[in-house]
């Protein structure tokens, strides 16, 4: 990864400057990362992104063209923000922190910790701005392409969304994150070369208007490209598009070789995809194939499966790699315990909704599960919890709603060590093993959770006595500000 260090927002640099200068730079502290609603108002969250902060992690360093920069900004009195011993100290910097997080493929829900930082403040409040960045785009993309998969069962979803997608970065990004989530290829060339995933393709419009006929055309491109004989039907009339499409077909096969089939890109794809199924079978192009694209999502996916379509491969572009329906995880990255003495002081952000509450502690999430189904999560603090105790968790929003976990339930935690000191402990996955992840991690949870709309909710409570600490630290707080 090419030299991203600055990239963050200011007021971390600003905050970082003031640590030092105010001693407080090595003090250990603790964040952690997660999102407080589950998007698309769905049931999980696919957790993406961690092969890019490993990166950007193993990179981090001041380089003297990023300190230069720096030296020259100035505050509105005009003095520099940052003084030659805080940028002295910059160039001397070393990564020195702990990083935990959960592997990408993994269901993650909210307020779940997906990253946890622990080291020095300065240092950990660095990584505050890059690690959201790096998590919460790939997360959303993940998930909505896990959304798209479960809608088309088990057809062939391809990502069509390069010429839509925001920016060079955010294409390649989202290509990435679709193929964790569970799409089979790409048309992105660049990302296939990059990521080792499939690309696959067919022709534009414009192919076709080229040419005085549309038989010639696909007759023409199938001359070009016969092992990719897939033509797009809708350039003027589709249902006359598929009958000369299937006349090429007729042609390919006296000449040895396979017609793959057809492409509808506009028009009532149910309809057309029944008709064009009608007639290719009426040849016996029974293995042919119906690719359909325009402006798709897993609702629309959904409602054609239900309507009887007939398309068996899903060409799914602007929707899932802008994520247009919801453009932005929430995702948050808070301060959650100091350092004090040989122990450490709990922090905790207050706010009047209980839900926006901040958890304190060193946390940890353990996924408990049985017979191959996953049944709840528990947050717990790793330095208070006692394994001897029988564990009972408690939802945060309802305090009156607690269930004891059962001994024969299996337990794991999820938030795996990247980081020990600066040093990466980790051994980063091909994307292939994260994409089986994914799909075995999803056949996990109950298919009521995995509904687009009014989806079950996951159980995910807080171990008792860590929600009784952080209840108590609540009263307070409040007390505290109101004094």
């Amino acid at each position: 990864m090419e030299d991203l260090t600055l990239l963050t927002d200011m007021y971390q640099l600003m905050m970082a400057s003031a640590y030092f200068k105010a001693g407080l730079h090595e003090k250990e502290a603790v964040f952690h990362l997660f999102f407080r609603k589950r998007p698309f108002h769905g049931g999980f969250a696919i957790a993406a992104g961690l092969e890019s902060v490993v990166q950007f992690l193993e990179g981090f360093k001041y380089h003297p063209s990023d300190l230069e920069y720096l030296a020259g900004l100035n505050d509105q009195e005009g003095n520099p923000y940052f003084d030659d011993e805080f940028l002295k100290w910059l160039e001397t910097f070393q990564f020195a922190c702990d990083v935990d997080a959960m592997e990408e493929g993994t269901p993650v829900f909210p307020h779940e910790p997906l990253v946890r930082v622990k080291g020095p403040l300065a240092q950990a409040q660095l990584m505050e701005s890059p690690l959201l960045n790096l998590i919460n785009f790939p997360t959303l993309i993940a998930t909505k392409a896990a959304r798209i998969r479960l809608a088309a069962e088990d057809d062939q979803v391809l990502e069509f969304g390069l010429r839509r997608a925001q920016g060079i970065d955010g294409a390649l990004t989202a290509s990435r994150s679709a193929y964790i989530g569970g799409c089979d290829a790409t048309s992105n060339v660049l990302a296939g070369k990059r990521f080792g995933i499939p690309v696959k393709g067919t022709h534009a419009h414009s192919w076709v208007m080229v040419f005085e006929d549309e038989e010639e055309a696909f007759k023409t491109y199938a001359k070009a490209q016969p092992g990719s004989t897939v033509f797009l039907v809708d350039t003027y009339d589709t249902i006359e598009g598929v009958k000369k499409a299937i006349e090429v077909g007729d042609w390919l096969r006296k000449e040895g070789r396979k017609f793959l089939g057809v492409r509808l890109d506009s028009g009532d794809l149910a309809y057309l995809s029944i008709e064009a199924r009608r007639l290719m079978d009426e040849k016996g192009f029974h293995d042919a194939k119906i690719v359909a694209s325009n402006e798709l999502d897993e609702t629309i996916i959904a409602d054609l499966k239900r309507q009887g379509a007939q398309i068996t491969v899903w060409g799914v572009g602007t929707n899932l790699v802008t994520s247009a329906n919801q453009p932005a995880l929430d995702g948050v990255y808070k301060l959650s315990a100091l350092k004090e003495g040989d122990g450490y002081r709990d922090t905790l952000k207050l706010s009047e909704q209980l839900g926006k509450l901040s958890n304190p502690g060193i946390l940890q999430v353990r996924r408990f599960e049985k017979g191959g189904q996953y049944l709840a999560d528990m947050i717990w603090d790793e330095k208070a919890f006692d394994e001897s105790v029988s564990a009972k968790i408690v939802d945060p929003l309802d305090p009156t709603q607690e269930r004891e976990i059962p001994s024969d339930w299996v337990g794991k935690d999820l938030l795996k060590p990247i980081f020990k000191s600066g040093k990466k402990v980790y051994d980063l996955p091909d994307l292939k093993t994260i994409k089986a992840r994914t799909e075995l991690e999803l056949k996990k949870l109950h298919s009521g959770t995995k509904r687009f709309m009014n989806p079950h909710k996951y159980v995910v409570g807080m171990e008792s006595g860590f929600l009784t600490r952080k209840l108590d630290l609540v009263r307070k707080l409040r007390r505290k500000s109101r004094s």
